[in-house]
C-alpha cells in the first residue's frame, strides 16, 4: 500500500517467499508445482473476474475482441461478487491443475501467493510496460521484481454522499470527521430523515473490513508493519484509530447495520436514501448515475480525522494468466488488449473503473463527464497499501478476528491491538 503499496515490500514468511520465488524464476514448462511457463498456444479462452455489476459492459467489450478475433474467442466466467469467494474459486482452479481458467482477474493483495505457488506465470515486462501506468499501480503487480499480474483496474476510496439531503438540511458538504457528525446531526432533525444512517462503510467480517479499519489505523498514524517488517500494530496511534472506528459505531455515526454490509450492501442503503455518506470504490459512481442522477448525489474527498488527511486503501485487480491455460500467447494478447488505452478509457465511461493512465485523470473531455477524476487521482496518491505478503490470506484473517469484536464493542480497542500484534508475529 510509500503511502501506496510500493512502501511495503513486506514479504510474510520471507523464507518460503525467497524459495518459492526462485522455483518460479527457474522452473521449466512443468516445473515446481505450475503448468507450462512458456507463452505459448492460440485459440479460445476464458477471462475470469467477480460478478459484473454493470448491466452487461465487460461482456459488451469481449464481444468486440470477438468480432477483431473470431478464432481466438474469449468467453466470460463470473464467479461471485465476494473476494474471499472469488479466490478460493481461483485456488481450486490452480491446485487442480485445471485449464478451465486462462486470463484471471487477480485481486493486488493476491499476487505475491499465486506468483510464489507458481499458480500464474510470469509476463514480459518489455511489452507491457508504459510510462503512463501509474507507478504505485504498476508495482502490485510486481513479485520479486518480476511482472505477474498487469493492472487493468486501480482503486482508492472516496466519499459518495446525498447531495439532496444536505441541501434540505442547508449543510455544506463535510471536510473534517467533526463536520460528518454534524451534518448528520442536521440532516437526522428533519422529518422525513430522522432515522437515516449516518456514514457507512463494509464492516462485515471479509476483506472490506480490513481495508476500512486499516484505514481509520493508517489515518491516525498507526501501521501494521515497519518498513523492515517487524510487526508495529500496537501503538498509541493504532489504537486511537480503531478507537475513533469503534465510537463511530458507539454514537451511531457509523451504522449498526453497517456490520454486515459488503459493498453493495451500503451501495443499496445509500441508493434507497437510507444512507447519507458511504465511503466506497469509484465503481459505485456509475450505478448512482443510472439510479440517482447527478442532483441527487456526488463524491468529495474522504474527511480528516482528528486533524490528519484521510489516509484511503489502495485496491485494484489485474490480469494473470493461470500456469495450467493451454493457450497462453491468446492469454497475453489479450491482455495487451484489456489494458489499453481503448479499454481503459471503456472500463471508465461504461463503468467508472479507475483507470491505470495517469493521463487520463488529466483528459479534459473525461473531468467534464467525471469531474470526481480529480479526487480519485488525489486519493490515489494518497492511497495506503495492504501488507504484499504470500501469506496475505492469515493476515488479513488475524486482522479481521482482532477487528470485528472491537467494532461490535465486545473488547477494547487496547485489547484488540494487542492481541492482532500477537497473531501478526505468530505468522512471522
Amino acid at each position: 500500500m510509500s503511502l501506496t503499496l510500493p512502501r511495503r515490500r513486506f514479504i510474510q514468511g520471507s523464507a518460503l517467499a525467497a524459495a518459492l520465488g526462485a522455483a518460479a524464476a527457474c522452473s521449466n514448462d512443468s516445473g515446481g508445482s505450475g503448468g507450462s511457463t512458456e507463452l505459448t498456444g492460440t485459440g479460445p479462452i476464458t477471462w475470469v473476474q467477480g460478478k459484473d455489476n454493470s448491466g452487461g459492459k465487460v461482456q459488451e467489450r469481449i464481444d468486440e475482441w470477438n468480432k477483431l478475433y473470431p478464432e481466438e474467442k474469449v468467453t466470460l466466467i463470473e464467479l461471485s461478487s465476494e473476494a474471499d469467494q472469488q479466490r478460493q474459486s481461483f485456488v481450486n482452479n490452480a491446485q487442480t491443475k485445471s485449464d478451465a481458467y486462462d486470463v484471471i482477474s487477480v485481486d493486488l493483495v493476491w499476487v505475491a501467493e499465486f506468483a510464489a505457488n507458481q499458480w500464474i506465470v510470469e509476463l514480459p515486462i518489455d511489452e507491457l510496460k508504459n510510462d503512463d501506468i501509474i507507478p504505485a499501480v504498476w508495482d502490485t503487480g510486481l513479485y520479486m521484481d518480476k511482472l505477474y499480474a498487469m493492472p487493468f483496474a486501480t482503486d482508492s476510496s472516496m466519499m459518495f454522499y446525498r447531495k439532496d439531503f444536505l441541501a434540505e438540511a442547508g449543510v455544506e458538504v463535510p471536510t473534517t470527521w467533526e463536520e460528518v457528525a454534524s451534518a448528520i446531526a442536521a440532516v437526522r432533525a428533519l422529518p422525513n430523515h430522522a432515522g437515516i444512517g449516518g456514514f457507512g462503510g463494509q464492516y462485515a467480517k471479509y476483506e472490506g473490513l480490513t481495508c476500512n479499519a486499516s484505514e481509520f489505523i493508517h489515518t491516525a498514524g498507526g501501521a501494521f508493519y515497519d518498513a523492515e517488517n517487524a510487526v508495529t500494530i500496537n501503538s498509541p496511534e493504532s489504537v486511537k484509530g480503531l478507537q475513533t472506528l469503534m465510537d463511530a459505531f458507539k454514537d451511531g455515526i457509523i451504522p449498526q447495520e453497517a456490520l454486515e454490509w459488503k459493498e453493495e450492501d451500503g451501495r443499496n442503503a445509500f441508493e434507497a436514501g437510507n444512507l447519507l455518506f458511504y465511503r466506497q470504490w469509484p465503481y459505485q459512481y456509475a450505478n448512482n448515475l443510472e439510479a440517482l442522477g447527478t442532483e441527487k448525489f456526488d463524491v468529495a474527498p474522504l474527511p480528516s480525522i482528528g486533524g490528519n488527511d484521510f489516509v484511503p486503501t489502495l485496491g485494484g485487480h489485474n490480469c494473470a494468466i493461470s500456469a495450467y491455460s493451454k493457450n497462453k500467447a491468446t492469454a497475453l494478447k489479450f491482455i495487451k488488449w484489456w489494458t489499453s488505452e481503448e479499454s481503459e478509457r471503456y472500463a471508465l465511461e461504461t463503468q467508472t473503473l479507475a483507470p491505470i493512465l495517469g493521463s487520463l485523470y488529466e483528459d479534459a473531455d473525461l473531468l467534464a463527464q467525471f469531474p470526481y477524476l480529480t479526487t480519485l487521482r488525489e486519493s490515489l496518491d494518497a492511497a495506503e497499501g495492504r501488507p504484499k505478503a504470500v501469506a496475505y490470506g492469515d493476515v488479513t484473517a488475524a486482522i479481521q478476528d482482532a477487528i470485528y469484536p472491537a467494532i461490535k464493542q465486545e473488547t477494547t480497542a487496547e485489547d484488540a491491538v494487542s492481541g492482532l500484534e500477537t497473531a501478526l508475529k505468530a505468522l512471522a
